[in-house]
């Protein structure tokens, strides 16, 4: 995610470009949901439990875009036009920006869920375990570039971005020391609520998020198909797995 962030803000990507990165993520993490979180889900046969899940995950994504959306609205007049954002390194200019919280969460929220999910991979086996890690590597970098496109354009200087991004990406190790400790002996009812709220979460980053993003350009075939060359990509290292 790290490097990913690092190839943004060396070279930042055009209009277009943005937008296919911001297509691609999407179309990773949505794959995510069908080959990671679904099967398993639905395998338990746990309605309530999935219901309570999802519903508590609906409920704190919406409550975060709406405190985050009050706030960005409230410190929405110090941010700096799209000129000055190659000079946005002074350290009152960074901290007159805003941050997207409600992005940087979701994404912290989909790591964090992750590293729970690689954590419990390593459990269940060396060969399972290290075929998602590559498949979440593809993921990571794919939103690192995403996320650094994003805070780019709202005017955050280059080390700041990478910090940022840093920051969320510890989200990896705290999920994958949960999934192998916490987690790995923990009831197949508490292991349901947590996905299916990592569920819920991770479908409103992909619709509410990085696809409302990414249509903010005119909408093309090829960005189009950037979306399902992520799902398929996801799709068939998870049937390798």
């Amino acid at each position: 995610m790290i490097v990913g962030a690092a190839l943004a803000v060396w070279r930042a990507p055009g209009p277009k470009l943005r937008s296919a990165i911001l297509h691609f993520a999407a179309g990773v993490i949505f794959s995510v949901v069908a080959v990671e979180l679904l099967p398993d889900i639905v395998q338990h046969h746990a309605p309530y439990e999935v219901a309570l899940g999802f519903g508590l995950g609906v409920a704190a994504m919406l409550g975060l875009r709406y405190f985050t959306q009050r706030l960005e609205k409230q410190i929405e007049p110090a941010k700096p036009t799209a000129a000055a954002i190659p000079d946005a390194s002074g350290p009152g200019r960074a901290s007159a920006v805003s941050l997207p919280w409600g992005l940087l969460v979701a994404i912290g929220i989909d790591i964090l869920i992750d590293g729970l999910l690689l954590g419990i991979g390593f459990a269940a086996g060396a060969k399972e375990g290290t075929l998602l890690a590559i498949a979440l590597t593809i993921e990571l970098l794919s939103l690192g570039l995403a996320t650094a496109v994003e805070l780019r354009q709202d005017g955050h200087s280059k080390g700041r971005v990478v910090a940022i991004v840093a920051g969320t990406s510890l989200m990896l190790l705290v999920g994958a020391g949960i999934g192998t400790t916490v987690l790995r002996g923990a009831s197949g009812n508490l292991l349901e609520i947590v996905l299916s709220f990592g569920l819920a979460a991770l479908l409103f980053l992909v619709t509410e998020e990085l696809l409302t993003e990414a249509h903010e350009e005119t909408e093309t075939p090829l960005l189009t198909l950037a979306f399902f060359v992520g799902f398929l990509l996801f799709l068939l290292l998870g049937m390798v797995a």
